[in-house]
């Protein structure tokens, strides 16, 4: 499980399907990303994921966060790696 647990942080650290949460076209702050399993099996997890979207000014000065959150239903293959995220 806690292998598991690694496999799925590293990838949403990395994954493009995020971005789809954002709502002000912002940058995603890594560090405040934290998701809950709240269904898995054998060949999927699925994820609530919530993180901050990082808002920036015209200047590339700071203009604002805003929280965003959403589903997502990793599927894994056979060694526990999450092979695709689809949004939920």
């Amino acid at each position: 499980m806690h292998q598991l647990m690694e496999n799925i942080e590293r990838y949403l650290m990395s994954c493009r399907e995020l971005t789809a949460f954002c709502s002000q076209n912002g940058w995603i702050d890594t560090s405040s990303l934290y998701y809950e399993i709240i269904e898995q099996n054998d060949h999927h997890v699925i994820a609530l994921v919530q993180f901050e979207e990082i808002l920036m000014e015209g200047s590339s000065s700071l203009a604002g966060r805003v929280s965003c959150q959403g589903k997502l239903r990793l599927t894994l293959d056979h060694y526990g790696e999450v092979a695709r995220a689809e949004l939920l």
